[in-house]
């Protein structure tokens, strides 16, 4: 697997200013290199009319249809605004040890009682797409508040939390790459 690489596939156009500062970040945390990989083109295909949003789950599905060869995970990153139907919104879903995950920016880019800069939308942005892809990679919604797996209701939530994994979430994606590295289900 010395070629894997985690796919980050923009649904429309993404700035380097993001993706090269986010596949650096994915490398550290994941210890896979990231490749942007077209995939998709739209996803107007997950949008539901009444409440013009995309459903998440939608597209999740037809990212993992389309996994490029050598990808161990996808991480699709989108503009749209994203729902569940038992949500209003998310920032994001994923597939809890899965190969596909997807995160908007949509909400993320929102200005909150904090006054956000445009760093902090990048950080956001960051933020979210480790946290989904750290869902992937089998870790589910850590109690530590500082941890990047920490669920968030709203942006103030994600600008509280870190960029890192606690050390709890560090060991199980440790044990999560050298089960991906050896093969085993």
């Amino acid at each position: 697997m010395s070629n894997a690489f985690i796919a980050i596939a923009p649904i429309g156009p993404l700035k380097a200013s993001w993706t090269e500062p986010l596949k650096h970040r994915i490398q550290e945390i994941f210890g896979y290199p990231a490749r942007e990989v077209p995939i998709l083109d739209d996803v107007e295909f997950a949008r539901d009319p009444e409440r013009d949003q995309c459903h998440s789950t939608r597209i999740l599905e037809v990212l993992t249809e389309k996994v490029p060869a050598g990808a161990v995970k996808v991480l699709g990153i989108t503009q749209v605004d994203l729902f569940i139907p038992i949500l209003t919104y998310v920032f994001g879903e994923a597939q809890l040890g899965g190969i596909s995950c997807v995160v908007s920016t949509y909400r993320l880019s929102t200005t909150d009682v904090s006054g956000s800069s445009a760093t902090s939308y990048h950080d956001r942005m960051i933020k979210e797409a480790i946290h989904e892809l750290g869902h992937t990679f089998k870790l589910r919604h850590c109690q530590e508040a500082s941890c990047i797996m920490h669920y968030c209701r709203s942006t103030d939530d994600v600008d509280r939390k870190s960029n890192s994994l606690c050390r709890y979430c560090r060991v199980l994606v440790e044990d999560e790459r050298k089960r991906l590295a050896s093969g085993r289900n």
